[in-house]
């Protein structure tokens, strides 16, 4: 029986944790929309310095979407930008709603996300459609994105900045991503990490809180 370690906190990744996404279609929807040349920019896409950036909230969503028209060499409208760059948001299932609500009066509860402007929006309009909530407060008593913090996993930096806000220790914390390399870095200053690697991990884990 899997037994979590004495903790006060337990902080959850967005994407691939709490909402189900996929890189793969979005970037495909992206390469239908370009010439067969440009489709190695689609690849390489998500290491550009401006994507990065946006995450970091260092440029605002008019300054990135004009780099996604440079870099792709398209005339594609606000929305157009908005509609590719959002389809890689797919569903927040029930259930992990379900499963966070119930560990709130236990735990407290966070999100820590590298995200940005125009997906938390989408995001936000997915949970008043879905669940007739206008945001995370309601959810979670602490939420820390990326582009407000104007830091970014796996930089240790973020999850020190973190640290300091709940007023905790790092070993009072569980914290889970989808991402190795995100895992590592909360890992690297003493955070319980947990690497979600499928839909099943968290419940797991979770099932005896």
């Amino acid at each position: 029986m899997k037994i979590i370690p004495d903790v006060d906190f337990l902080i959850f990744d967005l994407g691939n944790v709490i909402i189900d996404i996929d890189y793969h279609h979005s970037l495909d929807l992206i390469k239908k929309e370009l010439p067969e040349n440009h489709h190695d920019r689609a690849d390489a896409f998500y290491l550009t310095d401006f994507h990065k950036k946006y995450e970091k909230g260092e440029l605002d969503s008019e300054k990135f979407r004009n780099e996604v028209r440079l870099y792709f060499e398209q005339d594609w409208t606000d929305e157009k930008v908005d509609l590719l760059w959002n389809s890689l948001l797919k569903e927040i299932p029930q259930e992990r709603i379900d499963l966070v609500s119930g560990l709130k009066e236990k735990y407290n509860l966070g999100i820590l996300s590298n995200t940005n402007e125009i997906h938390i929006d989408a995001v936000f309009k997915m949970l008043n459609k879905n669940f007739n909530l206008e945001n995370f407060d309601s959810i979670f008593h602490h939420v820390f994105l990326s582009h407000e913090m104007g830091m970014a996993k796996p930089s240790a930096e973020i999850y020190l900045s973190m640290v300091n806000q709940l007023e905790t220790k790092p070993e009072r914390i569980v914290f889970f991503d989808d991402l190795e390399a995100n895992v590592k870095g909360a890992a690297s200053i003493g955070i319980h990490a947990v690497h979600v690697t499928g839909p099943q991990v968290i419940f797991d884990y979770l099932k005896h809180a």
